[in-house]
This record gives C-alpha cells, sequence and structure tokens, in this order.
C-alpha cells in the first residue's frame, strides 16, 4: 500500500523551502508583531454545548476533489452561525486545494477559533499561521521525531498559538506532554487513509484522564457524537460530512 503520508511530508520538505526563499523567516517574524489576539481554542471546546470543529477543505488525497468550488467567504460564516465551536481550515494546497489565503479570508469573518491545518514540519509554518490569523495549529505524532514535535509546540506558545497534537497509534502517546493544549485522536490512518471511527475509542481509555481530547475523522451522526462525548472526548472534527452537501452550515445545524 502506497504511504501518503511520506509522499506529502516530501512534499511540504520541499514546498517550505521555497516559501523560505520568498519570504524569509525574520521577515515573517517581524510581522507577528502586530497579531496578538488569540481565541483560545481549547477553552471553546470546554465551554461549547456542540464541541463541533467545523472544518473547511476542498478536496483529499485519498478521495479527489469533495468541493472543487467551495467559498470561504461562504461556508465559515455559516459554520458559526450553525453552532459550531471552532474551524478547522486546510491551507495544504496540492493535497487539499487549501492554501493560507483562506484563513486570511475566514479570520474577519468569524469570531469563533481558527485551527490551521496542515502538515506542521518547521518553525517557519508557525509564523505564518499566526499572521494569517490562526489562533491553533496541528501538530502530527506520525510525521515528527518527539523531540521535533515538543520544540514546535514551545514555539507555538511563545508565538500565542494553541497546540493540538493528533495521534493515530498507541505507540504515539509517548508524545504528549504537559504542555500539548488538546489531543486528537485521527481515525484516518494518515498511510492509507481508511477510515475507523472505533479507534477514538480504543484510545480514550488509555489517554490522559484530563485531557482535551478531539476525535478526528468519519464522524457524521448525532448518535456517535453522543457514544464519543460519554468516552471523555470535547471536541469532534467534522469534515467531508459537511463539505459534500450543497449547504455544509445547515447540514452542521442538524447536529447540533
Amino acid at each position: 500500500m502506497k504511504d501518503i503520508l511520506s509522499e506529502i511530508i516530501a512534499n511540504k520538505q520541499l514546498e517550505v523551502k521555497q516559501q523560505k526563499q520568498i519570504i524569509s523567516k525574520e521577515q515573517l517574524q517581524d510581522g507577528i508583531q502586530e497579531f496578538n489576539q488569540q481565541r483560545s481554542m481549547k477553552q471553546a471546546l470546554l465551554s461549547s454545548h456542540t464541541g463541533i470543529i467545523a472544518e473547511f477543505k476542498r478536496r483529499s488525497p485519498s478521495k479527489g476533489w469533495i468541493n472543487e468550488n467551495a467559498r470561504i467567504e461562504e461556508i465559515i460564516p455559516s459554520y458559526e452561525k450553525s453552532g459550531a465551536s471552532a474551524l478547522s481550515i486546510l491551507t495544504d494546497e496540492k493535497y487539499f486545494g487549501g492554501n493560507l489565503k483562506d484563513i486570511r479570508t475566514a479570520r474577519p469573518l468569524v469570531n469563533l477559533p481558527i485551527l490551521r491545518k496542515d502538515f506542521i514540519i518547521d518553525e517557519y509554518q508557525l509564523y505564518q499561521a499566526k499572521i494569517i490569523g490562526a489562533d491553533a495549529i496541528l501538530l502530527i505524532a506520525a510525521a515528527l521525531e518527539k523531540e521535533q514535535c515538543r520544540e514546535l509546540t514551545e514555539k507555538a506558545h511563545k508565538i500565542g498559538l494553541e497546540v493540538l497534537l493528533e495521534i493515530h497509534r498507541e505507540e504515539e502517546i509517548e508524545y504528549i506532554h504537559e504542555d500539548i493544549d488538546m489531543i486528537g485522536v485521527n481515525n484516518r490512518n494518515l498511510g492509507t487513509f481508511t477510515t475507523d471511527i472505533k479507534n477514538s475509542f480504543r484510545l480514550a481509555s488509555v489517554l490522559p484522564p484530563n485531557a482535551t481530547l478531539v476525535s478526528e475523522s468519519g464522524i457524521s451522526d448525532v448518535e456517535t457524537i453522543k457514544e464519543l462525548r460519554n468516552s471523555g472526548f470535547k471536541g469532534f472534527l467534522i469534515g467531508e460530512a459537511f463539505m459534500r452537501t450543497i449547504q455544509p452550515g445547515q447540514t452542521l445545524s442538524l447536529l447540533t
């Protein structure tokens, strides 16, 4: 089976290298001085009655285009209006059809915390996230070394970004440390892109009891959300179930 994650990370390394040649890390660091406001995604999940993190994505590596012509300026406000607790916006262009401009466009339109969902492998991407208006970033255990993950978490916090650490296997629990804001359990295997919602239930019992847990991928109905909440999850990241419909915001409202 082709390892899609390895392919994506190799491309991301090249992409970041090219971006640095256009805008230096120092230029980005200078730019973040103007962006001090932060909305806490963790607190939004803990205080929300829905816990839904509504995701905006146009495509996926395994299924191709989901909603090629989706307009972020229409869908993102509809997510907030329909009861989302937070937002997730894909910024990977080659595999997910997103870009940094999507978050920059969305930021002034909503008051919800925004997660920059991408394959973060370099602190350069943290500065990008802060400048475009993100409040949190995703770190994927399967894409990082443990020390690299810890360093990126520390640097994210220094510039006012929260961290959602994503794991998929029990072996990745060792990536969790006290500075992690939220722990995401991805029900999708990033090597094969197969999805199994049972993964969240399997890992729930071995995760820290007081952690803010987020279940990611494969969620599409109220009963599943209820079962996940009973297992300790506070957040539920849902994207494809919304984005495949004509009115994603209206579809979200059926789950709240």
